[in-house]
């Protein structure tokens, strides 16, 4: 690849037969670089490494300067070459059972090197099935068998998918050594779902969600490759979130109650009506976006919740079985919710270690000034783990990014289990990443808790799988 060579993607929108499809993708590969492409199972990686191979139906956009010699490994290109295989059976009109193209002939026919393809069938243990039909092979021989084709065939640009699947550990000790000394003379796009497998040589990282590239992230860029990381954490890990305090369990609510019911509910001041007439019953376990220009009265309607607003008492508001003003306090409404904003972040600058701002959430403080349990802080910890930050209890809020910080506070206002989390705006102020990485946490929040979501926002490109419910204020 000269310094004259890059390989673009403008605009690109490409269709695979109906089933899934990438959308306006723009990507360069600049001499020098290997490439990393990362997301969640199903968000387009092995499409777009598909792409660079000629694959797929182009809508719109353009690709140019691609090589003529792509060298693709797949799982895809590998069940292809053995459904070819089984092809030739149906096609043999003198019912004579075909035993299968050997593999010595598979790697053969596209081999540009036969000393290489020799030294690497020995390398990889194949030189014993050699003469058996590559159908017949395992799934890790089989693979074997397409890097020897790829490595052999000369190519201008390798691309792996998930090359590390099924090998033995001495297969892939070879493997990743043979990447390295190859990446000095032939560029690389690889795939892979763990990201810790990352090899030494990726220059840069392509991170895609639902058929979008939406971050291309260099590797040098320490703080933008963390946060990358921390993402696919939080959207591939098979954790679930932490237990709560067993010795704090909240009141038992009774289930036959909504958690929130307004009737009729109005914010009126002496020259302006912001909302009248509103009706809304939030049950359990049923999550709720609330939207709305400026103005509409969002930031009013939550406080009406909360007990925070002075007009929830002229109001017909019951929350948690309490009908408002008839003497309950409002620490017992509290108790039943946790509440993140961009607000509560700026009031939240004690300089405490990360495991203390989550147990703080115990106590509803901001700071941690009592002494905390054994229990307490094993959960906090757990939640350490779940946000990718294991290690990290003694780091100071206050050195975090701001995305960091809002993970912790929701992570706080979780980690007692309420039944009613409320989270204002959760994703004001973050960049690109850091609203991946809130948003991934909402969603694993929604899925796999039994707590109730009410999601305030304004973008309407920050939606949340398992949020199904919307009030849209005007």
């Amino acid at each position: 690849m000269s310094d004259l060579d890059r390989w673009c993607l403008d605009a690109l929108s490409v269709d695979f037969d109906g089933r899934f499809q990438l959308d306006d993708i723009s990507w360069t590969i600049q001499p020098g670089e290997h490439w990393l492409i990362a997301g969640a199972n199903g968000s387009g990686k092995s499409a777009l490494a598909a792409v660079l191979a000629g694959a797929g139906d182009r809508l719109s956009g353009t690709c140019s300067g691609l090589p003529d010699r792509v060298a693709l490994v797949s799982y895809e290109q590998q069940a292809e070459l053995i459904e070819a295989e089984r092809r030739k059976d149906d096609a043999d009109i003198l019912d004579v059972i075909s035993e299968g193209t050997p593999v010595a002939e598979i790697i053969d026919s596209v081999s540009q090197d036969d000393e290489l393809a020799e030294t690497l069938i020995d390398a990889l243990g194949l030189r014993p099935l050699l003469d058996r039909a590559f159908r017949k092979l395992s799934t890790g021989e089989s693979r074997k068998v397409m890097l020897i084709r790829a490595f052999t065939s000369n190519p201008e640009l390798l691309v792996l998918d998930e090359p590390f699947d099924g090998l033995d550990h001495d297969s892939l000790w070879w493997l990743q050594a043979h990447l390295r000394d190859l990446a000095k003379t032939v560029p690389m796009v690889i795939v892979l779902n763990r990201f810790d497998e990352c090899p030494d040589f990726i220059t840069d990282v392509a991170y895609v969600d639902d058929g979008r590239l939406l971050h291309k992230v260099k590797r040098d860029d320490e703080r933008a490759f963390a946060e990358v990381r921390q993402l696919l954490h939080l959207q591939t890990t098979d954790l679930e979130l932490p237990p709560g305090d067993p010795a704090a369990q909240l009141p038992s609510l009774n289930d036959a109650d909504p958690l929130v019911r307004l009737t009729g509910a109005a914010i009126r001041y002496t020259d302006n009506t912001v909302f009248e007439d509103l009706d809304w019953t939030i049950e359990a376990n049923e999550h709720w976006q609330l939207s709305g220009p400026n103005g509409s009265g969002k930031t009013g309607l939550l406080s009406l919740i909360t007990g925070d607003h002075p007009q929830c008492y002229v109001n017909d508001i019951q929350v948690f079985g309490f009908q408002r003003g008839t003497g309950e306090s409002i620490w017992q409404i509290k108790q039943y919710i946790g509440y993140v904003s961009t607000a509560l972040q700026w009031e939240y600058r004690v300089s405490i270690g990360l495991r203390n701002v989550i147990i703080s959430g115990f106590y509803d403080s901001i700071g941690l000034y009592g002494k905390s349990t054994d229990a307490q802080k094993a959960i906090a910890d757990q939640w350490l783990d779940l946000l990718g930050m294991t290690g990290r209890f003694d780091e100071p809020f206050n050195s975090l990014s701001f995305g960091e910080q809002r993970l912790l506070l929701i992570a706080r206002a979780m980690v007692k289990h309420p039944p009613l989390l409320i989270l204002d705006e959760p994703c004001l102020g973050l960049d690109d990443i850091n609203r991946q990485l809130v948003l991934a946490l909402i969603e694993r929040i929604c899925t796999t808790s039994n707590t109730t979501v009410l999601y305030v926002n304004h973008r309407t490109q920050d939606q949340i799988r398992g949020i199904n419910n919307h009030l849209a204020l005007q």
